[in-house]
């Protein structure tokens, strides 16, 4: 029996999003390693999760070997130079006090210490913060979820390949039912 056509749409459900990133993310990457070895070609694949997070793969050489390649191939700008101009320094130090600040101030309102008043601006900061750090933590915890189940099923099949399942013989007549006298 084979599975059914996935329809293309969004998942709902957070935990199995995630879980369908893991195994559809494994499997891109394999199927990459694979093309590159029958066809001995070069292969570089940049994913960035919904939380941010960077996964990246380069059959041969470096990720960064690869994208100035590509850059000279291309004709774009030499991998070394940056594409967006750098922020002042004074800016970026007063906007990250700012940013530091708004969350000192987040985490007393929220632990109670302090009658702090927040504004609706500086809730909505921390609320993009915490979602942010909710959804980096569920995702560790998916990849170490992940890794546990890779891990067991590597042990049950090694298990089942050492186990010798040749036939028993019982006198009993229903070897996996159990007697009502026992009880």
């Amino acid at each position: 029996m084979g599975r059914g056509r996935v329809q293309m749409k969004r998942i709902e459900n957070p935990v199995h999003r995630q879980v369908t990133f893991c195994k559809r993310r494994a499997g891109l990457f394999k199927k990459a390693k694979e093309l590159s070895v029958l066809c001995d070609a070069e292969i570089g694949v940049v994913i960035f999760s919904a939380h941010g997070k960077l996964y990246e793969l380069a059959t041969k050489g470096t990720m960064q070997e690869l994208i100035e390649r590509y850059g000279k191939y291309t004709g774009g700008p030499p991998a070394d130079e940056p594409m967006v101009e750098p922020m002042d320094a004074k800016k970026e130090i007063e906007m990250l006090k700012q940013e530091i600040e708004i969350l000192q101030k987040g985490l007393r309102y929220m632990f109670g210490g302090g009658c702090e008043y927040m504004s609706l601006n500086e809730l909505l900061v921390l609320e993009k913060h915490l979602e942010i750090w909710i959804n980096h933590i569920r995702s560790t915890k998916m990849d170490i979820m992940f890794q546990e189940i890779q891990m067991l099923r590597n042990k049950i099949e090694e298990n089942i390949s050492y186990t010798d399942f040749t036939t028993m013989t019982t006198n009993m007549m229903h070897p996996l039912t159990i007697a009502n006298n026992i009880f």
